[in-house]
């Protein structure tokens, strides 16, 4: 007997489950990631604003984020 079962990984266009707003992270309140810092920072950069000052935590690094790759025209 031979049963098959779905594999979502195999799938053509996966589950848009993959992506969550930061506010649904379990994680979103632990500090921000040495690599969102660094990206945050280039993406300033390239936009030309300051950093954000103050502690970030991950879902805001992740919105802010978000923000400079939309005015840099990067969805």
């Amino acid at each position: 007997m031979t049963d098959h079962f779905h594999n979502p990984k195999l799938d053509e266009h996966p589950a848009s489950n993959a992506e969550k707003d930061p506010a649904d992270w379990v994680s979103g309140n632990e500090p921000i990631t040495g690599a969102q810092a660094s990206y945050l920072a280039t993406l300033c950069e390239e936009v030309g604003v300051e950093l954000p000052t103050g502690d970030l935590t991950k879902a805001d690094a992740s919105r802010q984020i978000d923000e400079m790759k939309a005015k840099l025209g990067r969805e």
